[in-house]
């Protein structure tokens, strides 16, 4: 059978990134992200119920450097995947699908991601008597 000429399928080169590409993308990845999460979540649970030596031990681990940093990227992605998820839920209702609108909403993602997850770790620091 002769080959003829075939459109080619669009690739990443043609389309232009943009803040509703790259939320769909993260969107993604932070569940993901909070797979590992739940893991850890697990873990410290556990430990909680396992007795005082061990969930010492699980507190020193996720209260050092590391750890909070692992947290923090935690946190990062929990408000990322939830504002998505809620941008989705408007979507799926029909609403948000004009251009400006749905590059607005995206946009509000990344900003919501930010403003909340300082505000946890702020409100977190302050119960702590660190700040």
């Amino acid at each position: 059978m002769a080959q003829g000429k075939r459109p080619l399928s669009p690739h990443l080169q043609v389309y232009r990134w943009g803040a509703a590409m790259a939320v769909s993308i993260l969107h993604r990845a932070t569940g993901s992200a909070l797979a590992v999460g739940t893991i850890i979540l697990t873990w410290w649970l556990v430990a909680m119920a396992t007795g005082h030596e061990y969930f010492n031990m699980v507190q020193e681990c996720l209260g050092s450097p590391v750890g909070r940093l692992v947290l923090f990227g935690i946190t990062i992605a929990l408000m990322q995947h939830l504002a998505s998820g809620i941008r989705h839920l408007f979507m799926d209702a029909g609403k948000l699908y004009d251009l400006k609108a749905n590059t607005g909403s995206a946009k509000f993602t990344f900003v919501f991601t930010i403003v909340m997850t300082l505000v946890i770790w702020v409100a977190a620091y302050k119960v702590m008597g660190r700040l």
